[in-house]
């Protein structure tokens, strides 16, 4: 065993391991070997901490045992960790506050595995700092996978996070652990699309008010996705080749239903407000192709607010030139609460067939 082995051995957090694991090849989390996606705080490179839903580490590593070691903010995380591609039977890692070791298996087949450790829940739950993994006595870490060329951005509201979509069709759609991101339409359609992709959302929030004092045009900027915070994200780290704002129904409620703005912004405020936020993206990302989306809640139950967005992009289009734009929009199906997981597939295979059309990607 090595010296580091020795003292990874020698950390509390593997307490929670059985003596009788050989989980004895530490890994740290800047191993070079590991790969990394979504808008992760690096200030720390031996505990980076991830906030944004769809955040996640793969790696490849040979041996029978592999443990996670995770330093939880709040012990209300979800995290699916997918061994060798099962993405179907996924190990589901419910964190605990604090700093502790979670065992993922000690009999994995012979051979090589592949692994991702992916945020299945969003900023509300709070952050994670990654601390490494451990492997058997005598594993090692392998050339991690390749990464994707291809990239998409998804700015959206709870229908972006996955909220509630592996909940019962007649169950509550409010539960962290209900909450999957790997699940949600943007990330399907990353995934058939084989495209990196970044997930910037957050439940209740919109372009013009919010369940909560502050707004998307305030927010997607952050590097932190934990509240309204002053961490700033550099844009110039990664830059997406299509972007997709599925932002509005939070307004519609907010606006129509709750009468939270008084006076109740008109046609050309509600339209000036969604043009001035794709202007604040298209300023990041002159280049990228943008999908102004809506649904599949109730705000697409009729014309009304799509045609807020419709109108957004003929303005844009005639006003600044920008033909980069298109809208897509995703049908009600009269079901009243969040989409679950079948509406997520059905919309992320529409989306990902517009873009595939759109980019001409094959």
């Amino acid at each position: 065993m090595t010296a580091l082995s020795r003292l990874f051995f020698s950390l509390p957090f593997l307490a929670l391991l059985s003596v009788t694991v050989s989980a004895a090849e530490f890994i740290p989390a800047d191993a070079p070997e590991l790969l990394y996606t979504g808008r992760i705080d690096f200030q720390n490179p031996k505990a980076p901490r991830l906030s944004w839903p769809g955040s996640s580490i793969k790696a490849n590593f040979s041996g029978p045992a592999l443990s996670v070691m995770l330093d939880d903010e709040k012990g209300e995380n979800f995290y699916s960790v997918i061994v060798d591609g099962d993405s179907a039977h996924p190990y589901v890692l419910q964190t605990n506050p604090g700093e502790h070791s979670y065992e993922i298996s000690r009999a994995l087949p012979p051979g090589t595995h592949s692994l991702e450790i992916y945020k299945r829940t969003e900023g509300e739950e709070g952050s994670s700092a990654f601390k490494g993994l451990a492997l058997a006595d005598g594993a090692e870490l392998l050339p991690p996978p390749a990464r994707p060329s291809r990239r998409m951005e998804i700015y959206g509201d709870s229908i972006s996070c996955g909220m509630g979509n592996e909940g019962a069709d007649n169950g509550p759609d409010h539960l962290a652990a209900d909450k999957n991101n790997y699940w949600a339409y943007g990330s399907v359609a990353a995934r058939a699309l084989d495209a990196e992709v970044h997930t910037i959302c957050k439940s209740g929030i919109g372009i013009m008010v919010s369940w909560f004092p502050f707004t998307m045009p305030a927010y997607y900027d952050q590097l932190s996705a934990v509240g309204d915070n002053d961490s700033k994200w550099n844009f110039g780290r990664w830059t997406p080749d299509v972007v997709v704002v599925n932002l509005f129904q939070n307004d519609s409620w907010l606006i129509d239903r709750e009468k939270r703005l008084q006076p109740a912004p008109d046609t050309s405020q509600r339209v000036q407000a969604y043009v001035d936020f794709v202007r604040k993206i298209r300023a990041q990302y002159p280049e990228a192709f943008i999908v102004c989306a809506l649904g599949s809640m109730d705000a697409t139950s009729s014309e009304k607010w799509p045609g807020y967005v419709r109108q957004a992009v003929t303005d844009m289009r005639e006003t600044y030139r920008d033909d980069k734009l298109a809208t897509v929009f995703f049908d009600y199906t009269g079901y009243g609460q969040h989409p679950r997981v079948a509406q997520h597939i059905a919309n992320g295979n529409k989306l990902a067939a517009f873009i595939r059309q759109k980019l001409g990607w094959d």
